[in-house]
């Protein structure tokens, strides 16, 4: 099992994965999204946009912390081989 933090910048322009931001599970990948913080739609459109960019499956990814922050916490049950990079990637990338 795998944990990825994450911090959701909801009301975005345009769908983003990446970035690093210093939150409080460790440094963060940014995610940007156009959902509002309402009723967990911009967490399921955060939790979609991360299993993009990883290439898994959005079933892949559980929340396990912060359903009504912006800093959550996602676990991967069964990472595929190079996570780790691709990860990386993401957190150095700023897109």
């Amino acid at each position: 099992m795998v944990t990825i933090a994450i911090r959701v910048r909801p009301g975005a322009s345009r769908t983003a994965v990446g970035g690093s931001y210093p939150g409080p599970y460790g440094p963060a990948l940014i995610v940007a999204v156009g959902a509002r913080p309402v009723d967990g739609q911009a967490t399921e459109a955060a939790l979609r946009a991360l299993a993009d960019a990883i290439r898994v499956r959005p079933s892949a990814l559980r929340l396990k912390a912060g359903a009504a922050s912006r800093d959550k916490l996602v676990e991967l049950d069964d990472p595929p081989a190079g996570l780790d990079e691709r990860v990386a990637a993401l957190l150095g990338s700023g897109r």
